[in-house]
């Protein structure tokens, strides 16, 4: 017996959307670091353009999601390793 092809396609959108579930502390902080990527060019920033990353509101952005993705797991990994606290 041949298994549809819909069939496979529903199995992956269900662990993708399992997989959004469990990273949902990750995906606050990956905001949360964009916002304050955005904020840290908009307020602090580099007036003479001779700053890689916070000359350009993009690259700034960037690493503040890169960083808060990364917060948001250190996070993760700790509610893992100590599930009562």
């Amino acid at each position: 017996m041949q298994i549809p092809e819909y069939f496979y396609s529903f199995a992956k959108k269900e662990t993708m959307r399992n997989w959004i579930k469990k990273r949902k502390v990750n995906f606050v902080f990956l905001l949360l670091g964009g916002i304050g990527g955005f904020c840290y060019w908009k307020f602090v920033g580099c007036s003479s353009g001779s700053c890689p990353i916070t000359s350009h509101w993009y690259a700034s952005m960037l690493y503040g999601m890169l960083l808060g993705w990364l917060v948001g797991d250190l996070i993760l990994s700790f509610k893992k390793e100590n599930p009562k606290v």
